[in-house]
Formats: C-alpha cells, structure tokens, sequence
C-alpha cells in the first residue's frame, strides 16, 4: 500500500471535557486502513480521565467510505491487505483481527459517552465505527451500508453486536445480508440515528448535543451510563440490584459517605 500514515490519517482536538476524534483523509473519502486502527486503539488506550465525551468525525464530505481498496488485493505483498491477512496461522490471524477490534470497541468505555457524526457515506468499516458510538447524528444525505457478505467476507470490527444491539435480530440480519444502504430517514426510524439534521447544522447539533451530556455531575453521569449499558444484557433482576447498589453509593456520595 502506498502513501500509508503512522497516524493513520487521525487527528484529534479538545475542548474541554469533549474529545473529537477525526477522520483526516478527505481525498480518499477517509478510508480506513490498520493504521487507522491502530491510531484508535491507541486514543482509547490513552485517554484521559476527564474526557467525557468523545465525538469521531469525518473530514470532507462522507464519514468514512470504509476499508482502503489497496487493501482488497488478494497478493501477499500488500501490508495490512486482506490477502496477507488470508494468509496467517489461524491464530495469529485471530490476534491481528483482535488488535483491529480494539480500534472501535473502546468507544463504549465506562466512563466516555461517544458520539458518530455522520454525513455522506460511512460504508463498511465506516459504518462500524458509527456503529460502535453511543449515538450516532446524521446528515440528511448519510447513508449506512455493511457490504461485507456480498463481497465473500463478514463484518468483524464489532459491528453485528452493535447493529443488533440497536435493531433487533431481524433487522440486522437483512442489513448484513443484502448489503443495502440506509438512508438517514430510515436510520432514524429504526433507531439507527438518535437526530438526523440538514448537513449544515450537524456541528451545531453535535456540539449541543456534547454539552447536555457533559451537564450532569460526572460521577451521577458515569454511573447512569454503566446503568443503560447493563441493562442491554442483565436479567430484571440483576439490573434491579445493580440499580440499587449504584443508588446507595449516590446517595452515600451526597451526605458526605454517613
């Protein structure tokens, strides 16, 4: 592959309690290479403790046209392509798909809450990496794809967790399967997309959005999102208990721990 950047074309800004994490290759519609991966996985093994709110973007006009197409050449000689990866031990194939993971599975740490703002195409690993947010606003003219099956692959950087996590078993299977584009219209209805706004005011909207999430105290805010994310999974009654058990330290934590 050629032109490849240690940085993996990412670049990162702070404001406050907001870390915005951005996509920085507008000329290749910020496609996404292990470098990429690498860079992320590196912010969120790095990320400081009073970062509460993260926002990944994309430069130009589309969030991320997914993985560089050097990197679908079938020859061994492409570092980082997907014949070189066809071509390792099983495990050590597992370890690198592993690393890449890392990447976008961060973006749900305890502690951060993460926003995709998406305009223009997030395809592929692009898709994933929206889908791998808390939120996700979009451009009226986004659109979400996950291709990977009609091209004789499957999705792996944690995306049919998510996807299903967010739209149910049947939805997701449809999406991965067929390959189709949501549209923001639909993203939204399905509940793809928490707000879908005119491109111009996907700043506004993010940075709105950022600052209502940073309002509440952060120790209540941390606790609450752990909350949310649990009850993803938990029985009723585990997550009634993990509700009463995170209510007691609150309000232990208000009367000064009497």
């Amino acid at each position: 592959m050629t032109g490849d950047d240690p940085d993996g074309w990412v670049r990162t800004s702070r404001d406050g309690a907001v870390l915005t994490v951005t996509l920085d290759r507008p000329d290749q519609l910020n496609a996404q290479t292990p470098a990429t991966w690498s860079a992320l996985a590196r912010l969120g093994s790095s990320l400081e403790d009073d970062v509460r709110v993260v926002v990944v973007r994309g430069s130009g006009r589309s969030f991320s046209a997914g993985l560089d197409r050097s990197l679908f050449s079938p020859r061994p000689g492409v570092t980082g392509g997907l014949g070189e990866l066809g071509r390792l031990a099983t495990d050590e194939a597992d370890a690198r798909i592993e690393g890449y993971q890392a990447g976008f599975r961060w973006l749900r740490s305890p502690g951060i809450v993460s926003i995709a703002a998406v305009q223009g195409h997030a395809i592929g690993a692009g898709a994933q990496l929206a889908l791998a947010c808390d939120l996700r606003v979009l451009s009226e003219d986004a659109q979400l794809r996950l291709p990977e099956a009609t091209l004789g692959l499957v999705p792996d950087l944690t995306g049919t967790s998510n996807l299903v996590e967010l739209v149910g078993y049947s939805r997701a299977l449809e999406i991965c399967l067929t390959g189709r584009a949501v549209g923001a219209a639909e993203a939204r209805a399905m509940g793809l997309a928490n707000v879908v706004v005119p491109p111009a005011e996907l700043d506004g909207t993010v940075a709105d959005l950022a600052a209502a999430l940073c309002a509440p105290p952060v120790d209540a805010s941390r606790a609450t999102a752990a909350l949310v994310r649990s009850a993803v999974r938990n029985t009723p009654e585990t997550q009634d208990a993990a509700e009463r058990a995170a209510q007691v330290q609150r309000l232990r934590a208000l009367v000064g721990g009497a």
